[in-house]
């Protein structure tokens, strides 16, 4: 029984290190997502009825709500705080901003709610705003590079001009920065994706030589493993084939092909 369970294991172990991994990129996602979703809604105004989970809307007001109050025991620290620069609005004005745009939005999601044939793909984005038309670029290179600079040198800009407060200015940064690593961590998980699908089907051939015993010292070491003997009992061949097959697809495909 023991030795059973230390089999399930080690059989469960590639699995488990990619579910820690995609649950910690996920964790890094919404973390982002609660951040950046106040400029999000500025950005592009058309996103879909899915885009913004409930919970991120929630946990967004929430920080909203907060900011404020929390800026302004900042500014009562003794030789931290001070009074708030010259500016004509502060981040009390974005919190009246985002709870304007959610009335807004939620409006716009609702009617897509009651009329789901009103949009194709409710998890996207929406498209940009025209302005990042003209700049070529592809589409991840708008979403991580462009939109995330044009917050951050806005927000510099606007406060040097004394048009925003450095409360409101150093947040619009905080929210670029969160957006750009929200749309990295988009685009790498979608990478990921695809990147483990080819490399299934470059080890499939490597993992039936495993089986047949004709796999070559180079062909292993692109999967990285070490030299096989030669004179392995065949079904140990087949069980290591079959481990190998479950940290490339998740599947014991060696023995679901021999059943």
């Amino acid at each position: 029984m023991m030795q059973q369970q230390q089999q399930q294991q080690q059989q469960q172990h590639p699995t488990d290190i990619n579910q820690w991994q995609n649950m910690m990129m996920m964790l890094v996602y919404n973390v982002c997502s609660i951040g950046s979703t106040p400029i999000e809604m500025a950005l592009r105004p058309l996103y879909g009825s899915r885009y913004v989970p409930p919970f991120i809307q929630f946990l967004s007001a929430i920080m909203m709500m907060l900011a404020p109050v929390l800026n302004g025991l900042f500014q009562m620290i003794p030789f931290i705080g001070g009074r708030p620069g010259p500016g004509l609005f502060d981040i009390g004005t974005f919190t009246n901003l985002f709870f304007l745009g959610s009335f807004i939005h939620g409006f716009r999601v609702w009617r897509r709610m009651v009329h789901p044939e009103s949009e194709k793909f409710s998890w996207f984005e929406g498209p940009p705003l025209p302005i990042f038309r003209i700049i070529p670029g592809t589409f991840w290179m708008i979403r991580i590079i462009y939109e995330p600079v044009f917050v951050f040198v806005t927000a510099i800009v606007l406060e040097n001009f004394f048009i925003l407060q450095s409360s409101a200015a150093h947040f619009l940064m905080v929210s670029a920065m969160m957006l750009a690593m929200k749309q990295y961590v988009a685009w790498y998980m979608q990478w990921q994706f695809l990147r483990e699908l080819l490399d299934a089907r470059n080890a499939g051939p490597i993992i039936a030589k495993i089986v047949d015993n004709s796999a070559t010292e180079d062909e292993l070491a692109t999967i990285h493993l070490a030299s096989i003997p030669k004179d392995i009992p065949d079904d140990l061949r087949k069980e290591t084939a079959s481990f190998i097959a479950r940290a490339f697809t998740g599947k014991d495909t060696v023995s679901g092909e021999n059943q």
